[in-house]
């Protein structure tokens, strides 16, 4: 079983910009995920859909999706 990271992210160490595009979509990619060397981006709702598959062979899995959320 592959062990994968998850990064906490704040405010300062977002690395994810407006640039990054979704590769299902093209929507803003809020998550990124690397599998066998290579890094995939996706929004919130295609990360959500494809995360149980994908985290049991990512070698690491960074979520942004807390960002989505507005604090009042």
């Amino acid at each position: 079983m592959n062990a994968t990271t998850e990064r906490e992210t704040s405010e300062v160490e977002f690395r994810l910009t407006a640039m990054d595009r979704c590769d299902s979509c093209g929507a803003q990619a809020y998550i990124a995920a690397e599998v066998n060397g290579s890094e995939l981006l996706f929004c919130a709702h295609h990360g959500r859909k494809y995360e149980e598959k994908l985290r049991s062979i990512a070698t690491s899995w960074h979520d942004e999706t807390s960002r989505l959320v507005e604090t009042v």
